[in-house]
C-alpha cells in the first residue's frame, strides 16, 4: 500500500471514528435529555396526585361538624348519618402512595370516594325536610365550603388527569420510549370519568 493510499485509508478511519464518536455522544445527550424530562414529568404526576388526596382530605374533614350539626336538627336520622360516617372512615383509610399509583389502587380510592359521595348526597337530601337546620348559620357556612371542596376535587382530579396524560404520551414517543424501557418508566393511569355513584354531591343553598 503506498502512502497515499495509507493516509486516505487512516483519514477514512478517523473520520468513521468521529462519527462514531459524534453519533455516541449525540445518542448520549438524547436519553439523558429524555431521562430528565420523564423525571420532572412523573414527578408533576405524583405532584397532582398529592393535590387530588388533599383536596379529598378536605372534604373529609368538613364531614364530622356536618354530621353534628344536622344531628342537632335531625337526631333520628341516625341510619343516614351512620352511612356518612362510616363511608368517610372506609375513604380516609385508603391513601396511595404517588411512586405506587396504578389502575388497581386508583379505582379502590375512587370506589370509596364514590361512596362518600353518595352518603353525602342522601344527608344533604334530607336537610330539605328541615327548615330551621337549612337556616342555621354554621350549616349554610359548612354547605358553601362543601360546594367550594367540590369544585376543587373537580379540578385537581382534571390536573392530574392532564399531568398523567403528558407523562405518558412522552414516554411512549420515539425515541423516548427507548430511554423509557431502559429506565422502566411506565404507563400512569388515569381518573375514571364520573357515572353516577362517583359524581359529587349536588349542593343548594
Amino acid at each position: 500500500m503506498t502512502n497515499n493510499n495509507k493516509t486516505v485509508y487512516h483519514m477514512k478511519n478517523l473520520k468513521s471514528l468521529i462519527l462514531g464518536l459524534f453519533a455516541s455522544t449525540a445518542l448520549l445527550v438524547n436519553t439523558s435529555c429524555s431521562y430528565n424530562t420523564m423525571v420532572e414529568k412523573e414527578e408533576g404526576v405524583e405532584t397532582a396526585w398529592s393535590q387530588v388526596e388533599n383536596v379529598y382530605q378536605r372534604r373529609a374533614d368538613l364531614i364530622p361538624n356536618l354530621v353534628s350539626t344536622v344531628k342537632g336538627y335531625a337526631a333520628h336520622e341516625s341510619q343516614t348519618l351512620e352511612n356518612v360516617i362510616a363511608a368517610r372512615s372506609k375513604a380516609t383509610q385508603l391513601t396511595i402512595d404517588p411512586a405506587q399509583l396504578s389502575t388497581e389502587s386508583i379505582e379502590s380510592f375512587q370506589s370509596a370516594q364514590g361512596e362518600l359521595s353518595q352518603a353525602l348526597g342522601r344527608l344533604l337530601a334530607i336537610t330539605e325536610n328541615y327548615p330551621d337546620l337549612k337556616a342555621n348559620e354554621n350549616f349554610i357556612q359548612l354547605q358553601a365550603q362543601l360546594e367550594g371542596t367540590e369544585n376543587r376535587i373537580a379540578v385537581e382530579r382534571r390536573n392530574f388527569n392532564e399531568a398523567a396524560k403528558a407523562y405518558n404520551t412522552y414516554i411512549r414517543k420515539f425515541p423516548h420510549n427507548i430511554t423509557a424501557g431502559i429506565f422502566g418508566f411506565e404507563k400512569k393511569p388515569y381518573f375514571k370519568s364520573e357515572e353516577g355513584a362517583d359524581k359529587a354531591p349536588k349542593v343548594e343553598f
